[in-house]
């Protein structure tokens, strides 16, 4: 992997990362299906301004359902889930949940093609989850009410991922700048009908409103540029390289901006399922001239 590839890789965990991060300080007082509509909307808005410049088209007439499809199951969805358990959860569970979801893609898939689980598939499983009861199980947060209905959103939300990419091997093919445009004005339209049933709690602070915007356009409109720009300059499968490195982020912004703890439970938790997840998917890091040959989001 070239070195400009590397720090591109290193700058889309760290946003990614920080998701998680500004989720935390903005849902609690947006709510999570307001702080989400503005989420997907400024990302939405971002990436047609950029496709205006590049003169990149999304070809609704064609692609309406792929997008709809994509859109609910790989934005609306998991962001809403991840949002509703931000509400409770630190940053640093919610980042360390997040990974899990190669776990879950490579689960579904095994059943969708009616393909029985290896032992290190299971094994890893196995592993993934002794993770996430180490990590929540010891967290004080995990004594808060509403943890327990947090906690399973955020799995819910990794789950949707998967989902989404056992859907995306399937499709159609669409030109990735088109994808990511297309899905956040089709999260919009998803958004909308939950709104009133997650009324904002408070009016937001300048600080926010920063936060909001951050997780709009930098946090989904940036990052899916540069994700599809080392998609082209590296491969698809690099993305599960950053799955990979969010954690560390996300535990690390949290520590950093929130004061949040960082206890031996939140490393042990956070490495059993990072093992788990390297088991299931077959992970091995190879570094050379090329890029590492990995996969997943």
């Amino acid at each position: 992997m070239t070195t400009a590839n590397f720090l591109r890789l290193l700058l889309l965990a760290a946003i990614w990362g920080g998701s998680f991060l500004f989720m935390r300080i903005s849902a609690p007082v947006l709510g999570p299906a307001v702080l989400i509509e503005y989420r997907v909307l400024f990302a939405a808005l971002f990436l047609a301004a950029v496709g205006l410049v590049l003169r990149k088209r999304l070809d609704l007439r064609a692609n309406w359902k792929h997008y709809l499809m994509l859109g609910f199951f790989n934005s609306a969805l998991p962001f809403l889930l991840f949002a509703y358990g931000a509400r409770t959860l630190t940053a640093s569970v919610l980042s360390v949940l997040n990974a899990t979801a190669p776990m879950w893609g490579a689960l579904l898939g095994a059943l969708w093609a009616r393909q029985a689980i290896s032992a290190r598939t299971g094994l890893g499983l196995l592993l993934g989850t002794a993770g996430v009861a180490l990590l929540v199980g010891f967290d004080d947060v995990s004594t808060l009410p509403g943890a327990g209905l947090a906690i399973a959103a955020a799995l819910a939300a990794a789950l949707c991922y998967g989902i989404a990419s056992i859907y995306a091997k399937s499709a159609k093919s669409v030109e990735p700048f088109a994808n990511a445009h297309g899905t956040m004005w089709a999260a919009t339209l998803f958004v909308l009908p939950a709104i009133p049933f997650f009324p904002a709690p408070a009016s937001p602070t300048p600080g926010v409103w920063a936060a909001v915007l951050a997780l709009g356009v930098v946090c989904s409109g940036i990052a899916y540029l540069i994700y599809f720009r080392l998609i082209a300059e590296v491969g698809p499968t690099s993305a599960l390289t950053v799955t990979f490195l969010n954690p560390v982020f996300g535990i690390l912004w949290g520590a950093l901006f929130l004061g949040e703890t960082v206890g031996w439970h939140t490393l042990a938790g956070s490495a059993t399922v990072l093992v788990g997840t390297a088991l299931v998917t077959g992970f091995v890091p190879r570094f050379g001239r090329t890029a590492a040959a990995v996969s997943g989001k």
